[in-house]
């Protein structure tokens, strides 16, 4: 597996690079977002791990140009507490984030899980309930005979575990593990930005939703029927 890393810190640029080499995987370095693009294109890396602040070109345009050009799986590095950075990073479709200071048994433990998921994603046939048809391989989801929706894939990710359950409550903290792998219970806020975004994508109401409902005491439903 070949992973790029691009970050203008040079110091945890070397620790990222170093602790992936000995994981076994192929690393492919970048300093500044344009480097990390030209990278990117010469390399078809299968995992992309991004800073957010890098000077000129930022990790927000490198991932902006990436998705544009496919799907291979992003991770975000943003500083603690950035909850605005992390938001805006799930927008433009990256798939996972962690927050510096950060460890290498975590960051090795997410980026394994990423690739499995993205793995996984490839293999996954439509999956239909009721009125609700999502399309794994095209990241859509049709709502009866309307238009199919183009979701991301933390979108996708949450919807495919809500489908699974149709009509029956999902405990948060199950669908962060689905949407993100195990986080703690700070992570909470950012699934209800997921929902709310997600919400306005699916729903004739945002405001009062039919499909996507939220269940007492603490998780989300789909109802399909």
């Amino acid at each position: 597996m070949k992973i790029l890393v691009a970050d203008d810190d040079l110091d945890l640029l070397g620790l990222v690079a170093y602790s992936l080499s000995q994981a076994g995987y192929l690393v492919i370095k970048a300093s500044d977002g344009p480097g990390a693009l030209a990278a990117f294109d010469a390399e078809s890396p299968d995992l992309v791990i991004l800073d957010i602040n890098m000077p000129g070109t930022s990790g927000f345009e490198v991932c902006t140009a990436i998705r544009a050009r496919g799907d291979v799986p992003v991770m975000m590095l943003t500083a603690r507490g950035e909850e605005q950075d992390l938001v805006k990073a799930l927008d433009l479709g990256a798939d996972d984030y962690l927050t510096k200071p950060f460890s290498p048994k975590t960051l090795l433990a997410r980026v394994k899980a990423l690739l499995r998921r993205s793995t996984a994603e490839r293999a996954q046939a439509p999956l239909a309930a009721g009125r609700v048809t999502l399309d794994i391989e095209n990241y859509t989801v049709r709502i009866a005979n309307n238009p199919p929706i183009a979701l991301t894939k933390l979108e996708l990710r949450l919807l495919q575990m809500l489908l699974a359950q149709a009509g029956r409550a999902v405990n948060s903290d199950r669908l962060l593990v689905q949407v993100w792998g195990h986080r703690g219970s700070g992570d909470r806020q950012l699934l209800k930005q997921l929902v709310h975004r997600l919400r306005h994508k699916i729903e004739a109401n945002p405001a009062v939703p039919q499909l996507l409902q939220t269940a007492a005491p603490s998780g989300y439903k789909l109802v399909v029927d």
